[in-house]
Parts: structure tokens; C-alpha cells; sequence
């Protein structure tokens, strides 16, 4: 006998084949393509975009007023000579030549290029030091520029890092971690705020070369490490084509390239609804900025369209692509763009033979157009809300590398004690924080590690340190790490 159906569906076939197209993983799949149009129209609203992507892992950001909307970062690599700068003490002169004793070196861990010494012999500065400014702030003769703008920053004249050497230094005080592989600064920043540029990518690097040691420097410095790969910075060449592969090939016009990025869009919008990967949302991303790029870069790189003014506040070298003078132009017209994070490496602090010269050079390169950015940021109402830094990534020693003769010497890294100088948003102005002993080699006040430095940069921008994480290896990972860390708010106005 046979049994009745349970249940008997009296549709017939066409109306069961789409019943089973509207289940949900059918309409996701059909509805695939439609998607492509739908990243591109959220990729026209970036900011609420990269809001979106952090909200539920940091509780939403800003997390409360930043005093700070952008960052302009003139890094020093190689490790200018606090001694020589700007940590003045006139009883340096009279140690000059004596030996640093035991008690204040405190079997610190040497580097190479001195542990086989057995005389360890102090160096005065050989240059001239005069107080400038309301508060007497002692400045070296090198800087006559910054001299002028003491009244403007806050230095730090205790900082410190574990590392003492190039490398595991620059990576610690741009990433948080001696080893390669984490975030930048900056990369935090853009996954953490997201662009308040259009046209511009959130973080871009330009470097300029001096005539000292020249340490390499790696695109780790400025990558996204585990972050998704659209937070990494953006490097700008001085010469050729700004930026790399940003112009269409031969034969292709602005409508061609338009129409296969909506294509290619399309395609990328479809394997992320089956791969579900991040970084496809950031081909995705960097496609559409490369193509806004075409237009706004090479407008960004006329410096010729800037006054003659410019020129005279910022120094003759302004003119000539490349150098840290006019990498400075293009850190104001970037800021007035509201690029995010901006940073200026400028190379050839490592002052181990030479010293007296070298240092001389850099300064040079460097001094006036440092000082000409803050102004010139100040007269145009923008150091209101960007914030200037300026410093490397550890300074020097006392005790002289080599033979001391009397008109030159090297001086060996130094992680113990060196100083940064910051102007602008929330900062106070004319001002010094923290203080080294006599002989400019440790902290006997308020010390400043570099994640404690980090830590009130993020502040700055509105982020506690704390609450800026991101998951990665089962752990909450953040740019200042899972060692305690401070904002230090005594420099804060």
C-alpha cells in the first residue's frame, strides 16, 4: 500500500526552482556584482568608512577631543648629538678630557664600534651655546634658526630607549617593537581616524639624504605590519614620477581606466563575499586612490606656484626637489590638504668619526626650513591643530668614540638620555621638560620612554593608547604594547 505524501507541495515545477533561488545564500551569490557598485559608492565616503572598520574593536573614535588633527614628523636618522644641540651644561668644559668615571657609565651595554676601548674620555661641545628666548633656553650655535623659535616648542630633553643600535631604534620609536613586522605610527593613526583627505592617502613619507653616515632605512618603517594594507604610508619620490605606477599606460584616457576599475571593483567585490578577506577591501581602496592621485599629486609637487616668500622663509634649497627643505613645502601643502600623517626622514645623523663637520652639515640642511615649517604653519593658522615633531631615534655619548684630538672626534650611540622638540597642537610653547646629569649621559629627570612619547602623540589625536588595539595572534595588540605606558601630560598646555 502506498502512503499518502506528508506535506504535499501543490506548486508546480517552476514555482519550487524559485522557492530554492530566494533562499539567502542563493540571493548572496546572485547578488554578487550588485556589490561592486556598492563598495565603490562607500569608497566615496572614506571617513565613515574607516570609522566603521574600528568602532566595535575601540569602543568608537576619536575617543574624546583631540587637540590635534594632523601630524607633520621630521625624523633625524642616525642619532643627532643632544650634547652638542641643545644638552648644555658649562661645566662640560671643565670634565673635557677627563675619563667618565664607572659610577656614571654604570656598566652600560656598549656597542662595537667602542666596546674594545679601555679610555672612555669626555668631549665637550665645540660650539658655542647662548640662551635665546623668554625662559633662557640654551641652543648651539648650529641651530641659529631654531634658536628663534624657542618660544614656540616644547624639548624634551629626556627621552630614552633600550635599543643602542640603528635599527632595532628606529623600528622601536616608529613601531613600538624592536623587531620588524608591527604597524607604524602613522599606520595606526589612518587605521584608528581614517583620511579627512580625499585625494591624498592618510599617511605619506618623503626622505631626504645629508652628507654624513647614511643607515638604511626600510618600508617596514613606514608599513601596516598586521593591520589591513591600506593604513601603510604612501612613499613620494623626489625625481620621475611622484609615486610609482600612478600614471595610465600608453593608450589608456581617464574614462578607459574609470571603466576597468569599476570592473575590476566588481570582480574584487564578489571574491570578498566568498573569501571574506580584508585585504581585498584594500585593493579595492588603493585602486580608487590611485586613480584620484593622477590629479591631485602632480598639482601637490608645483612648488613653482608657491610665492617668492616661500622661498626666502624656507632657504634657497626650497627650490631644488629632494632636499629636506623642500620636502618641508610639500609637508605644509599636504598639511593644508589635511593629509593625515606626515613624515620627513632625513638622513646622515650617524655622527661616529667626523663629528664636528658632519654635525655641522646636517644642521645646515636641516635648521633653517625645521624652524621655517613652524612659522609658516603658525602664520597660516595651522600649528593651531597640527602637531610638529622633530627628533631620531636615540643620541650620543659623552665619552669621545677613538682618539679626541682637538679639533675632532665621534661620539658612539646613546639610548640612555637624548631630546625631541614638539610645537603646535596642545602643546605648551617655550617650554623644556625633563633634565640629564652633568655629564648629559642619564635621566635624573622626569623620563620620557619612547612608548610614553607614543602614547601622548595618540592622545593628541584624540586616542587613549589603551583602547587602539587590534586583534592579531589572540592577543589585542596596540602601538604601545603591553608594557606600562603614560601620557605625559606636562607638556600638554
Amino acid at each position: 500500500m502506498t502512503r499518502p505524501a506528508t506535506n504535499p507541495d501543490p506548486r508546480p515545477g517552476p514555482l519550487l526552482e524559485q522557492s530554492r533561488l530566494l533562499t539567502r545564500r542563493s540571493l548572496l551569490r546572485q547578488g554578487a556584482r550588485g556589490l561592486g557598485a556598492f563598495a565603490l559608492a562607500a569608497l566615496t565616503q572614506r571617513e565613515l568608512l574607516a570609522r566603521g572598520l574600528t568602532e566595535a574593536s575601540t569602543g568608537g573614535l576619536p575617543h574624546f577631543a583631540p587637540r590635534a588633527k594632523r601630524v607633520i614628523y621630521l625624523f633625524m636618522a642616525g642619532g643627532p648629538s643632544h650634547i652638542d644641540l641643545f644638552d648644555f651644561k658649562p661645566s662640560l668644559r671643565d670634565i673635557h678630557g677627563q675619563e667618565l668615571p664607572e659610577s656614571i657609565r654604570q656598566g652600560q651595554r656598549l656597542t662595537t664600534m667602542t666596546s674594545g676601548q679601555t679610555s672612555f674620555p669626555c668631549v665637550a661641545p665645540m660650539f658655542d651655546f647662548q640662551r635665546y628666548g623668554a625662559h633662557g633656553t640654551w641652543v648651539s650655535e648650529l641651530l641659529p634658526y631654531t634658536a628663534r623659535i624657542v618660544d614656540d616648542i616644547t624639548i624634551v630633553k629626556s627621552m630614552t630607549t633600550e635599543a643602542i643600535n640603528h635599527d632595532p631604534a628606529i623600528t622601536y620609536i616608529n613601531t613600538g617593537e624592536q623587531q620588524p613586522g608591527r604597524p607604524s605610527l602613522g599606520a595606526w593613526l589612518s587605521y584608528g581616524l581614517g583620511s579627512s583627505a580625499k585625494n591624498l592617502p592618510d599617511y605619506v613619507v618623503m626622505i631626504s639624504r645629508g652628507s654624513g653616515n647614511l643607515q638604511a632605512l626600510y618600508s617596514r618603517l613606514w608599513g601596516s605590519g598586521y593591520l589591513p594594507a591600506k593604513h601603510q604610508g604612501v612613499k613620494f619620490r623626489s625625481s620621475g614620477d611622484p609615486v610609482l605606477y600612478l600614471g595610465n599606460p600608453d593608450g589608456i584616457d581617464p574614462a578607459t581606466r574609470r571603466r576597468m576599475l569599476d570592473g575590476i571593483a566588481a570582480i574584487n567585490a564578489a571574491k570578498y563575499e566568498e573569501t571574506r578577506d580584508p585585504e581585498i577591501h584594500a585593493r579595492i581602496a588603493q585602486y580608487e586612490m590611485a586613480y584620484r592621485m593622477q590629479t591631485s599629486v602632480p598639482e601637490l609637487m608645483q612648488l613653482q606656484d608657491e610665492p617668492e616668500s616661500t622661498f626666502e622663509l624656507y632657504g634657497p634649497d626650497a627650490r631644488k626637489p629632494g632636499t629636506f627643505a623642500a620636502n618641508c613645502v610639500l609637508a605644509r601643502r599636504l598639511a593644508e590638504r589635511d593629509v593625515r600623517f606626515i613624515q620627513l626622514f632625513h638622513r646622515g645623523w650617524d655622527g661616529h668619526n667626523n663629528l664636528p663637520s658632519e654635525i655641522r652639515s646636517q644642521c645646515a640642511d636641516t635648521d633653517r626650513a625645521s624652524a621655517a615649517l613652524v612659522l609658516d604653519l603658525k602664520q597660516r593658522g595651522l600649528l593651531e591643530d597640527t602637531l610638529v615633531i622633530c627628533g631620531g631615534e636615540f643620541g650620543r655619548t659623552i665619552y669621545s668614540q677613538g682618539t679626541l684630538t682637538k679639533d675632532n672626534h665621534g661620539r658612539d650611540h646613546h639610548g640612555r638620555c637624548f631630546h625631541t622638540w614638539l610645537a603646535g597642537a596642545g602643546i605648551k610653547a617655550g617650554f623644556e621638560y625633563g633634565r640629564t646629569d652633568d655629564h648629559c649621559y642619564n635621566i635624573v629627570e622626569n623620563p620620557v620612554h619612547i612608548r610614553d612619547f607614543n602614547a601622548t602623540i595618540l592622545h593628541l589625536l584624540g586616542m587613549d593608547h589603551e583602547r587602539l588595539t587590534f586583534p592579531y595572534q589572540g592577543l589585542d595588540q596596540r602601538l604601545t604594547g603591553v608594557e606600562e605606558a603614560h601620557v605625559v601630560h606636562d607638556i600638554l598646555a
